[in-house]
């Protein structure tokens, strides 16, 4: 935190993911007057929040961290290539970019940093995980996990390989658990709930288990063993979600591997 302090932070694009990493850094100390934003629409909080907005780039930044669209990168990151092959940890937020590519635009001896967060960021409940190249430090790779902390939790990858699949269970995720509350919801809507009470019962449910199993020390399974009984309601229901065939796992197999092929098409 002091060399961020001191060097400063260069956050280019802020929109939903970068407006609340920027939050948990000013709430956790981080100085205003140590960030530089820059984002061709500001929001009215990004202009009340007292950062340098839009303005002329530090000198040497301790890092910057790209959270622009992958669409919008050919022409954002141009600005900041004269921070390339320095001291600068470029840290991206941005999907299916890969670091050789980073290294095209901004130098082969520019630190790098891919990070894979997910949109409970926005309540600091995302989970992120990074990766870095050759020129990365192990100072590096902690100042970034301690800027992504903000939102919520970080783990490090092994190699960047592992970016595809985490970002189809913890990056696409979100939306398959937003689908199971839709179809809970609308099961129980079929079966005689008010649409309302049917919705209601399906959030507090999901969003209570999955409380549950982080805060629990039991695993997933054993927490699904306690709410079982033989032969009971939910041991039927359970014997149709764990259908070898058409039942929650090859289910989510496919959708997994579905985002993975797509997330390799579009890179």
């Amino acid at each position: 935190m002091d060399d961020l302090k001191t060097r400063g932070l260069v956050l280019l694009g802020c929109g939903k993911m970068g407006s609340a990493m920027l939050k948990g850094w000013l709430a956790g100390g981080l100085p205003p007057s140590s960030v530089t934003v820059l984002d061709p629409h500001p929001s009215e909080w990004l202009q009340s929040t007292g950062v340098a907005l839009n303005t002329d780039l530090p000198a040497n930044p301790a890092i910057v961290l790209v959270a622009v669209k992958p669409q919008m990168m050919g022409d954002a990151l141009p600005t900041l290539q004269k921070l390339g092959n320095g001291d600068t940890v470029f840290l991206t937020v941005a999907a299916g970019i890969s670091i050789a590519t980073y290294e095209t635009m901004l130098g082969a001896d520019t630190p790098i940093i891919r990070a894979m967060p997910n949109t409970p960021a926005a309540i600091g409940r995302g989970i992120t995980g990074i990766v870095g190249n050759a020129k990365v430090s192990g100072a590096a790779l902690d100042m970034a996990e301690g800027l992504l902390k903000a939102v919520g939790q970080v783990v490090r990858l092994d190699t960047e390989a592992q970016i595809r699949p985490l970002t189809a269970i913890s990056g696409c995720g979100p939306a398959y658990v937003f689908h199971l509350i839709e179809a809970m919801a609308l099961a129980g809507e079929k079966a005689g709930l008010s649409a309302d009470m049917a919705m209601q019962l399906a959030k507090a449910t999901v969003g209570g288990a999955g409380q549950l199993a982080e805060d629990s020390d039991e695993d997933p399974a054993q927490l699904r063993i306690n709410v079982t009984s033989p032969g009971g309601v939910t041991a039927e229901a359970l014997r149709v979600l764990m259908d070898e065939t058409d039942g929650f796992v090859p289910l989510m197999e496919r959708a997994v591997a579905a985002a993975i092929t797509r997330d390799e098409e579009l890179a």
